[in-house]
């Protein structure tokens, strides 16, 4: 981690205000072609990055930004912060323009605090881009890099300096690092047409309208990239996100409906034969009807779930359940603590939507495990909705198995680090 005073060596670089227009426009030329031999450089030891750089327009922007920025589009510069820096670690700054926009960095911050997200999603990039060598990161700036985060999400991360932060103050993370870029914050700043405006300064502005269709650009150009560089040349978490794009993807009610009825269907015994079969000598076995919780759905209640989706939520259920004959529901809230526990079957299945939805709180997914575990609940399957922000842990993996079902307004991209992950999408 580097502290104030080893920023303040690191940091050597400051734009010159005196530089006439001229000089300047010297300087942009050959900067210019200094990008374009960092785009061949990358094309030649790092293909995937090379061929998403070649689809960038690289777009010079004195007038409003001092580093480097993308929109998924254009590649922005400041001319004279390229200028200080080598080949290699202009590589490295286009590398890591390529991966915010190849992990959506600039959707999926949502409503999270914009410095804390930027930072987050710096770690993740920086640390990728340094583990696979890919450039060299500037020495001009002290960036944020640390592989303590390795193999974190950016949501991970970001939760992580909100802790801090919220523990120490926003002057704390001043003291990590300094960002290369600037985080552009495009979405729904244009007009509902569009047609990439721009600020008084010529900063572009999108509809998000647009911006989804630059998000279905990259993904495509992601695809692309990765296949014209070869197996092995994608660097791996970017190939396990094109695997789950290319991948078909099972509906959200279709994989909970077989996991629902993985648990019916395995309560047979011997215990009570069925008489099914007596007449041929056969013995078959028949249901176990014994005592037990076959099903337990828990509800995040943390704050970022709202009551209106957790109820659509249970009426979806309802309805998947109402297509068995037989089953055992156990049901309750959380946030910090465990809500309103009741059961469920056949016989009261149909009150299910009229359940009473509890919490709001904060998040703690842990409760869950230990409420089971003093009260001896040992499900079969156990269903969990949520936003996917665990804090401290996702739960005891060893316990029993676990369906995660996160909802769709927030990362889509989320995995549970254990079980199966569906995302609940409401327009599905």
């Amino acid at each position: 981690m580097a502290t104030k005073d080893t920023q303040t060596k690191l940091k050597n670089w400051e734009p010159n205000p005196d530089i006439t227009p001229e000089e300047l426009e010297e300087m942009r030329v050959e900067v210019l072609d200094r990008i374009i031999i960092a785009r061949v450089g990358l094309l030649l030891r790092h293909p995937f990055f090379g061929n998403m750089a070649t689809r960038l327009r690289i777009q010079a922007a004195d007038e409003w930004l001092g580093t480097a920025a993308v929109d998924g589009r254009n590649l922005y510069f400041n001319t004279q912060f390229f200028n200080a820096m080598n080949n290699k670690e202009i590589e490295f700054v286009i590398a890591h323009e390529i991966l915010h926009c190849v992990f959506d960095h600039l959707g999926r911050r949502d409503e999270r605090n914009p410095m804390l997200y930027n930072i987050a999603a710096d770690y993740i990039v920086n640390n990728l881009l340094v583990r696979d060598r890919i450039g060299t990161i500037p020495s001009i700036v002290s960036c944020y890099q640390d592989f303590k985060y390795e193999g974190w999400s950016s949501e991970e991360v970001y939760d992580e300096l909100f802790k801090e932060a919220k523990k120490n103050g926003e002057e704390y993370l001043k003291q990590l690092g300094e960002m290369l870029d600037e985080h552009l914050d495009l979405e729904g700043d244009g007009s509902e047409e569009g047609n990439n405006g721009k600020d008084g300064k010529g900063r572009p502005k999108y509809s998000k309208a647009e911006m989804d269709q630059i998000r279905d650009e990259v993904k495509e150009a992601m695809i692309n990239a990765s296949q014209t560089a070869g197996a092995g040349n994608t660097p791996a978490g970017v190939a396990r996100m094109i695997k789950e794009l290319t991948e078909p993807k099972m509906n959200w009610r279709e994989l909970i409906r077989q996991q629902i009825q993985s648990t019916i269907k395995s309560d047979f015994t011997f215990s009570r034969p069925s008489r099914k079969g007596w007449h041929t000598g056969a013995i078959l076995p028949g249901m176990d009807f014994q005592d037990t919780i076959d099903l337990c759905i828990c509800i995040d209640m943390s704050g970022s779930i709202g009551n209106s989706q957790a109820a659509d939520f249970l009426g979806e259920i309802q309805g998947i359940m109402e297509e068995f004959k037989d089953y055992k529901i156990k049901l309750w809230c959380f946030d910090t603590q465990v809500y309103n526990e009741q059961d469920f079957s056949a016989d009261n299945g149909e009150s299910l939507v009229d359940y009473e939805i509890l919490g709001g709180g904060g998040t703690d997914f842990m409760v869950n495990w230990t409420y089971m575990k003093e009260n001896d609940i040992q499900p079969k399957k156990f269903l969990m909705f949520t936003d996917g922000y665990a804090w401290d842990s996702w739960g005891d993996e060893d316990y029993c198995e676990t369906v995660f079902i996160i909802h769709s307004h927030h990362d889509k991209n989320l995995q549970a680090p254990f079980g199966v992950t569906a995302h609940y999408d409401e327009a599905a």
